[in-house]
Parts: structure tokens; C-alpha cells; sequence
């Protein structure tokens, strides 16, 4: 049991190894080994040396570290342009008269059914959709089996909320790493990953 692991949902674990000995072949650049793992279905897995399933993965991929940090750079300007769109439209929505929220039934939220405000999907300006765009491309890129062959995006591929941009940029944490669960960020990355 102490070494029991289990995911109630659906969710992927990202962690990062920079060696210093272990380089790809054949490679001149510095690279660090990316390593995932991800469950399809709820596990629980109680013995590791009888555990089987067909709904969890593992993985690695070497990507290149320049590529990485100039990323990472990319989706905190995101992450920056998508606070500012939320600020605006939280000063639009705070700006009502009192008298017009009071009256208007489809404006009540009960404190407990109000969603957080980083879980709140962001409509995005031109010029932060084309920024999203470029910065998913390049996710997209670093994450592809065969990167030559990925396509840049013309739409994106989940909800941009502030959660998921945020989820975005600690997955490219070099120091940390990081555990992204449910939602529609996490089918897109299985989705390039699988």
C-alpha cells in the first residue's frame, strides 16, 4: 500500500530531466529529456508488479532547451495578454448599475455554483488569439512525433481560460514539472503525446 498510486480522473504528470551525462545521438545541441505519464480511465493501482492496463501511458521526448525557454517566454506574454483581457471584462461587468443586477434574474449566481474566476472561459482579441496561436503551434511542434510534419494551428484547441494557460506554461516549468487534470487542455496534449 506505500506504494500505491491512483488518479480518480483523468490526468497527465509532466516531470523534466536535464542530464548531465545521457545526450539523444547524434545531437550537438543541448536537449532535456521531457518524461510524461497519463491515465485515459480512473486507476488505482495497489501492486506494481501485477498491474496491467490499456489506460495508462508513459513516455519521453528530447527537446531541444533553447527551444523550450523561448516558449516558456511566449506563454508568460499569454498568460500576461490574457490577464489584462479578464481585467477589462471584469471592469466592463462590475461597471453595471446595482439597480440592473438586481432586477435581472439571469445575472443571479449563487456564491456556491459561481465559478472561479481563472475557470472562466477568456474571449480573446485578435491580437492574443494570433499570439495563442503561434505559442499552441509551437506546444504542438515540441510535443509532435514528427515535428517536421506538424502544421501550425489555425484555430484553438481547447478553452483558453486563465487556468489553462497557466497549466500550459508551469508544464514547460523546467523546475518543477507539473500534473494537469480533466478539461479540454489535457485531450490536446494526450492527443499530440498518443
Amino acid at each position: 500500500e506505500t506504494r500505491a498510486a491512483s488518479a480518480l480522473d483523468k490526468e497527465i504528470n509532466i516531470q523534466w530531466y536535464i542530464p548531465s551525462v545521457a545526450k539523444p545521438p547524434n545531437d550537438t545541441e543541448t536537449k532535456v529529456l521531457l518524461l510524461y505519464a497519463y491515465n485515459t480511465n480512473p486507476v488505482k493501482i495497489s501492486n506494481i508488479t501485477i498491474f496491467s492496463s490499456v489506460s495508462v501511458f508513459s513516455g519521453h521526448l528530447w527537446i531541444p532547451l533553447a527551444r523550450i525557454i523561448s516558449l516558456r517566454e511566449k506563454l508568460a506574454d499569454l498568460k500576461e495578454q490574457v490577464e489584462i483581457l479578464m481585467q477589462g471584462s471584469k471592469s466592463f461587468s462590475t461597471s453595471l448599475p446595482t439597480s440592473f443586477l438586481e432586477r435581472s434574474e439571469t445575472l443571479k449566481i449563487s456564491p456556491s455554483n459561481k465559478p472561479k474566476m481563472s475557470d472562466v472561459k477568456v474571449h480573446l482579441d485578435e491580437k492574443t488569439e494570433e499570439i495563442a496561436k503561434r505559442c499552441l503551434s509551437e506546444v504542438k511542434a515540441l510535443l509532435s512525433v514528427v515535428p517536421a510534419l506538424s502544421s501550425p494551428l489555425t484555430e484553438i484547441p481547447f478553452d483558453v481560460t486563465l487556468q489553462s494557460i497557466t497549466n500550459l506554461e508551469d508544464m514547460f516549468d523546467l523546475t518543477n514539472g507539473c500534473i494537469i487534470t480533466e478539461g479540454s487542455l489535457l485531450d490536446w496534449i494526450i492527443s499530440l503525446l498518443h
